[in-house]
């Protein structure tokens, strides 16, 4: 089975080191696309960051692994994309309601959320109290989407905030999702000694 690339994509403000995605980069050697402006996210920016980084993979198999924003992000990069094909799974935590009248004022131009069925296999992981997306949104997204969906129950952002750790349990999820998309996730962890957590 090919081993596929695995790229993180943040949410607004990008995540912290005690962010679970961080977490992963430092544990699986997981590369994050890096937005140029992490405090005044651009939709267009950010997609173009987005595109590059998996053309940067001369065509390898890619995995997502986006939080918050970043799940809308890839909503639409796989709308507007040529290269969908490049992309084999994701797994998209705690997308937000964009269409909240307190969210689309302040984030310009990223609303409405994308609602069109994604290209690649996808799972959708969401918190019964997310302050920035109720369940019953949650699931409608993922519906959209055609992603499956798991309620990890309440658990906030599902963000550092959350005190999740290195969370195995979502870190299933994506193996399961490669593994359903017929890739296979980076096998031999990254040694913590001398990789940072930023």
């Amino acid at each position: 089975m090919t081993v596929a690339r695995v790229l993180t994509v943040p949410g607004w403000h990008g995540s912290g080191p005690e962010h679970w995605q961080s977490r992963w980069e430092a544990l699986y050697g997981y590369r994050r696309v890096e937005q140029h402006d992490w405090d005044r996210p651009l939709r267009g920016d950010w997609n173009a960051r987005l595109e590059d980084e998996i053309l940067a993979g001369a065509g390898a198999p890619t995995v997502l692994v986006a939080h918050s924003l970043g799940c809308a992000l890839v909503a639409a990069w796989a709308a507007h994309s040529r290269n969908t094909r490049l992309v084999r799974a994701a797994l998209l935590v705690a997308p937000p309601d964009l269409e909240r009248d307190d969210l689309r004022a302040q984030l310009h131009g990223w609303s409405p959320l994308v609602l069109q069925r994604l290209p690649f296999i996808s799972t959708v992981i969401a918190s019964s109290d997310d302050p920035y997306a109720s369940l019953a949104r949650s699931r409608e997204f993922a519906a959209a989407w055609g992603a499956a969906l798991v309620d990890v129950g309440a658990q906030g952002h599902l963000n550092a905030a959350s005190g999740l750790g290195d969370w195995p349990r979502a870190h299933a999820y994506l193996r399961e999702a490669a593994g359903a998309a017929a890739v296979a996730l980076p096998t031999a962890p990254v040694s913590t000694a001398s990789t940072p957590l930023n």
